[in-house]
């Protein structure tokens, strides 16, 4: 295994989180790509594990905090480590040790930056970027949201812990119209399939339902909502994780349309 920076032959492996042989990717746009180039000159970093064939199995990407979705100084902080696990295209890297060895060299790589610790999140659920696994890597919790757990390790002791940032205000709707909202930085693959699924839905349902989006890549407009990724319908939050359908995604915007119509009636 042989884990290195991100090459200019694997961006488009990397801009689809290693699934390429996915259709579902191909429904993601151009955002990550976009979020990418925007944050590599803020100091992201991307490295990606390979087998001991070549094969690219896995990936790691961070940067510094300060350009984060989280608040904290002279730390850098991990968006995703993902390592493939599915049997389709390049198959099934897991149980192999990638992860660690990806976490391992993005921390070495953090404190030659003069880094003085790593923050990550973490679900306390043992799915996607498992907290748990990062506290079997010598992380501590900094802090806790629902299933959503915000970890760190020091390298100095004057490092200071990360904190959340919390959401400051809802999206209002559009007098007469049901308003579908969508946040979106693009670092994630699965919330920009979302993204452009609630845009696609929104427009073929027509005039009667009005499509908003914020780049919270701009860290102003980030901090002015204090959300990086969201989908709402109206002021109602929808659940993202995994991603629904599209044809979901259009079922909830046209129940809430009828529902305006009776309103309206």
């Amino acid at each position: 295994m042989k884990v290195d920076d991100l090459r200019a032959d694997e961006k488009d492996i990397y801009f689809k989180c290693l699934e390429d042989w996915s259709e579902e990717t191909n429904e993601a746009g151009p955002h990550k790509e976009n979020w990418y180039n925007k944050m590599r000159p803020k100091g992201l970093r991307v490295k990606m594990a390979h087998d001991d064939k070549g094969i690219v199995g896995g990936m790691i990407q961070y940067l510094p905090i300060e350009h984060s979705i989280v608040d904290g100084e002279g730390l850098y902080f991990v968006y995703c480590i993902w390592v493939h696990g599915h049997k389709q295209g390049r198959g099934d890297f897991q149980k192999r040790g990638m992860g660690k060895a990806l976490l391992k060299a993005a921390e070495e790589d953090a404190r030659a930056l003069g880094a003085k610790g790593m923050a990550a999140w973490g679900l306390s659920l043992p799915f996607f970027m498992p907290a748990s696994w990062f506290k079997k890597q010598g992380y501590l919790k900094a802090e806790k949201d629902g299933m959503m757990v915000l970890l760190w390790k020091p390298f100095s002791k004057d490092a200071r812990p990360p904190k959340y940032v919390k959401p400051k205000k809802s999206p209002s709707a559009v007098p007469g119209k049901v308003t579908v909202t969508s946040f979106n930085d693009g670092w994630c693959t699965s919330m920009n399939i979302v993204h452009e699924r609630a845009k696609r839905a929104s427009g073929e349902l027509g005039d009667k339902v009005a499509f908003r989006t914020y780049d919270t890549t701009d860290r102003s407009t980030f901090l002015e909502w204090g959300i990086s990724t969201a989908l709402f319908i109206d002021d109602k939050e929808v659940q993202t994780g995994p991603p629904p359908s599209y044809e979901d995604i259009k079922k909830l915007i046209a129940k809430r349309v009828k529902k305006l119509g009776k309103e309206k009636g």
